[in-house]
């Protein structure tokens, strides 16, 4: 079983590392008071694909780099990556909190 809030904490440091990349964030933080992490997030964000078992972590990085947000919530059967109703069968077992959409691929959290 995947946990959570390690495929979560990934899809967050990928988020942080492209608001990083940008000149226009990285400026406002710096006009805020913050300075910019200097290698920190990406050091974090190894740690945390180490972590993850081999198999998720290459379908996260897949899914990632084809649509940019991995990780997508469900609504009501509803996957909020592609929209589309997701039959029954698909909600993952008791304790599981992750799936995968067979529409679009993306990781699902039925949280």
């Amino acid at each position: 079983m995947i946990s959570p809030p390690s495929v979560l904490a990934l899809q967050d440091l990928d988020l942080l590392l492209e608001e990083m990349s940008s000149r226009v964030s990285v400026g406002r933080l710096m006009r805020l008071g913050f300075a910019p992490a200097d290698g920190t997030l990406a050091h974090e964000r190894a740690v945390v694909v180490e972590r993850l078992d081999r198999r998720w972590a290459q379908h996260y990085e897949r899914a990632h780099q084809r649509y940019g947000r991995a990780v997508v919530r469900v609504r009501e059967r509803v996957c909020l990556g592609c929209f589309v109703t997701l039959p029954t069968s698909a909600a993952p077992g008791s304790g599981e909190w992750l799936t995968v959409c067979e529409s679009c691929g993306r990781i699902l959290y039925w949280r």
